[in-house]
């Protein structure tokens, strides 16, 4: 006799990003969803899909739209390209993501990250062709999910998972990109050298993290300055730095075959310089996926 298997569907949207934004973490709580009808005897475990049901008022102060659906029956979304490759247990749920453009359909190649309350992260693989991705986690724990990025803009929306046995949950998460340029802000050098300062390794080990989880990435990371000095002794600075953030990351185990450190100096300023603030914004680190 096959298990019964508690499944529950939820549908959230989620604004992502290709790159750093201003950090706007939403305070949105996906609603509990009502537990899906066990399945009947000889039915698939895993064969309730999701779709969007009525609109929860966003929070206040973040990007995260929650939607919940109780229904069940919608084929598709218990896999991707290939079979799920995990089952509940009693103390883990299933968790089964599919990250859709409302406009252009699924999207691959993004990670998804769970944190519990106490810091502990679990990672999806990349989503594939069908935006499909799972992972397994801890039953009875809120988790805050996170489109893993090279940014610094985290919208995150929270998942409650019951302390029930044998528990799937399947999301569908409304993914929107949105272009900017990948300033790692906090990465900073002494005075015309390319030595790290204190502080800079927390922002480099984000790209570090990112790339260890998406398996497929190849990054630039480029040097910029100001307009100051001499041009070309601008640039060769800016090189050396790109290339000790390159070394930085290669160190924690990433293959530098993945890694392209250039150096740009003053070419490609993002601010004035003509002010004192302009020219600190152009002093700066890029990490920019190829």
């Amino acid at each position: 006799m096959n298990r019964p298997v508690l499944a529950i569907a939820v549908t959230l949207a989620l604004v992502g990003c290709a790159g750093p934004q201003p950090v706007r973490s939403s305070g949105a709580t996906a609603p509990a969803a009502t537990p899906a009808p066990a399945p009947s005897p000889g039915q698939a475990a895993g064969a309730a899909g999701a779709t969007a049901g009525a609109a929860e008022k966003p929070g206040a102060k973040g990007d995260a739209h929650v939607y919940k659906e109780n229904r069940t029956g919608t084929p598709g979304l218990d896999r991707g390209v290939a079979p799920s490759k995990i089952e509940p247990t009693r103390t883990e749920a299933a968790v089964k993501f599919t990250v859709v453009d409302k406009d252009n359909g699924p999207i691959s190649g993004l990670v998804i990250k769970l944190d519990d309350p106490r810091g502990k992260s679990y990672y999806t693989g990349e989503t594939d062709a069908k935006g499909y991705a799972e992972v397994l986690v801890p039953v009875g724990q809120t988790y805050e999910v996170v489109y893993l990025s090279l940014g610094r803009r985290k919208i995150a929306a929270k998942l409650p998972v019951s302390d029930k046995p044998r528990l799937t949950i399947r999301l569908t998460l409304r993914y929107k990109r949105y272009v900017a340029p990948l300033v790692l802000e906090g990465v900073e050098f002494d005075t015309n050298r390319a030595t790290l300062r204190p502080g800079s390794a927390a922002k480099l080990d984000r790209v570090v993290e990112y790339m260890t989880h998406k398996k497929s990435a190849r990054i630039e990371i480029s040097g910029h300055t100001d307009n100051v000095g001499n041009p070309k002794r601008n640039k060769a600075l800016s090189r050396r730095r790109a290339q000790t953030c390159r070394k930085y990351i290669i160190s924690k185990g990433i293959d530098g075959a993945r890694i392209k450190a250039v150096g740009y100096g003053a070419e490609r300023p993002i601010a004035s310089n003509d002010t004192a603030e302009g020219r600190q914004q152009n002093r700066r680190i890029e990490a920019n996926e190829l």
